[in-house]
């Protein structure tokens, strides 16, 4: 028996949302970090893109990136309460790879909102802070659009979004916006990491460098608050890899050069970087296997 085809307007409704999926996914991962759960907020949104039709919204793209950060503010709050018991340091899902591909007036400035170290910074905003703060600065939505999304006044998002700026400029980390200098000091990390010793490796790190490791409690051994200091970062890296047989290769992370891990036919963690001129600033690394699921084995 062969399936019966699928109505033509619901192929078309489709094919219209497919249009805009990647930059939806870009809105959710970047709202709540995980690519699982950035995934169920766009299929929310076809769904509920899908019911809505019959009022013909004027601009698709404006109504269904409002609908995805609604859906993502209300998961917030709940996803907030899972990482306060969360075993150890959350970090994002890494991204391995690259959503889409923005255009280069996009380049930096996205880059830098999806890198691993300013995503674990927008952790420390509440919700509604971070809602308003990242449909405003990273994808420029207007505040009248931002007030609809949140729920609040315009005088209230703008007070929403300076609070979260400053938040931000006061902690974001020190970075090159160079992407050739920031992957030749992840080539030079690599390199004194596993084929050279503490003052080679100690070289390319900052004097007040940041280690933060993410095994979920599900990897013996992966530090469960954050490891600061040159030489300690050290110490700890090329113990880790004297243990360890892991082969590491060259991947975009988070839209940066990064390090992929490799064991025994299956990845077994990926490093992110944030790099300022010569030297590694932070490192963010993920061992926890249920969120290397989706990074392909070579």
């Amino acid at each position: 028996m062969q399936p019966r085809r699928a109505d033509s307007s619901t192929a078309d409704l489709a094919d219209e949302f497919e249009r805009y999926r990647p930059h939806l996914t870009e809105v959710a991962y970047r709202l709540l970090g995980t690519l699982a759960d950035a995934e169920d907020a766009v299929q929310e949104a076809y769904l509920r893109f899908t019911r809505a039709r019959r009022s013909e919204p004027r601009d698709v793209r404006a109504w269904l990136t409002t609908v995805v950060a609604r859906i993502c503010l209300d998961e917030l709050g709940s996803a907030r309460v899972r990482r306060e018991s969360y075993v150890g340091q959350w970090l994002p899902e890494p991204l391995v790879g690259t959503l889409s591909v923005p255009g280069p007036e996009d380049r930096v400035t996205l880059d830098e909102s999806v890198s691993m170290a300013v995503l674990v910074l927008l952790e420390s905003l509440s919700p509604a802070e971070r809602t308003a703060f990242v449909l405003r600065e990273v994808f420029g939505l207007s505040y009248p659009e931002v007030a609809r999304t949140v729920g609040r006044s315009e005088v209230a998002c703008r007070q929403l979004v300076a609070r979260a700026r400053s938040h931000v400029r006061a902690r974001a980390p020190r970075f090159t916006p160079d992407q050739g200098q920031h992957a030749h000091a992840v080539e030079a990390f690599a390199k004194a990491c596993f084929h050279g010793g503490v003052e080679e490796l100690v070289r390319v790190l900052d004097p007040k460098v940041v280690l933060r490791s993410d095994g979920g409690g599900l990897v013996p051994g992966a530090a469960r608050r954050p490891v600061t200091g040159a030489l300690n970062v050290a110490r700890l890296l090329l113990g880790v890899t004297a243990r360890h047989a892991v082969t590491p290769r060259p991947s975009t992370v988070n839209g940066s050069a990064g390090l992929v891990f490799e064991a025994g036919g299956a990845v077994v963690g990926v490093m992110g970087f944030t790099v300022a001129g010569d030297l590694i600033t932070e490192l963010d690394l993920v061992v926890n296997p249920d969120k290397l699921r989706r990074v392909r084995h070579r």
